[in-house]
């Protein structure tokens, strides 16, 4: 029997195969280029929730990071892991607004991942999310999302999901805004959507981790 797709992810296993190029195409040094003075040097727990294809999780772990890549869509998880064999990411299924896999493993992490996964939540899942979220971030740990705006594909599920609202939502959960920019999609045929992206850099304070 086929499993249920998760909440806001509708759309992603059937594409699976024609999403692998344009999201590999895309270095992850010139998709998160704005993020790269803000990720760490030294060796760092990572978890990328939404890892998708692991194109993110795989340069991290090629950049000496321990990564727990997150994919609640299997065969994007699965293809993944053939794609980027690494003794230094974990897959595994589970998913927002819960984690309730990784919450279970007791682990805080140095650096909090969410690339194009954010505006796939409606409001009360962002709520639930968010606290989630930081109670496995360490103390003065690092939080990265980015946050599609325009037109929204067929068969997917989106919402409109302002910066502000973001930000006022990590702020109420103990987050400090580093980063904020806006900026054109990479991807061809996105940019020619009139697609953009708000890139969104937050780091844990001390006295508010594990809230």
């Amino acid at each position: 029997m086929r499993k249920v797709a998760v909440s806001g992810t509708e759309g992603y296993a059937e594409q699976a195969r024609s999403l692998l190029a344009p999201y590999e195409n895309c270095r992850t040094e010139e998709v998160h280029a704005d993020f790269l003075p803000h990720f760490p040097t030294l060796p760092s727990q990572i978890i990328d929730i939404g890892s998708g294809t692991g194109r993110d999780a795989a340069w991290f772990a090629g950049n000496g990071h321990k990564v727990l890549a997150v994919e609640p869509t299997a065969e994007l998880r699965e293809t993944a892991a053939r794609l980027h064999p690494s003794q230094r990411i974990d897959w595994l299924d589970d998913s927002l607004p819960e984690l309730a896999i990784v919450r279970k493993l007791k682990r805080n992490f140095d650096l909090v991942m969410m690339s194009a996964v954010w505006m796939h939540l409606n409001e009360s899942a962002r709520r639930l999310a968010m606290v989630h979220i930081t109670s496995i971030m360490a103390p003065s740990a690092k939080l990265f999302i980015t946050l599609r705006h325009g037109p929204v594909p067929e068969d997917r599920i989106m919402y409109n999901v302002s910066a502000e609202e973001t930000i006022n939502l990590a702020s109420q959960n103990g987050l400090e805004l580093l980063l904020n920019t806006h900026g054109n999609s990479i991807q061809p045929q996105n940019k020619a959507r009139g697609v953009t992206w708000n890139r969104l850099a937050f780091q844990n304070r001390p006295d508010s981790a594990g809230q």
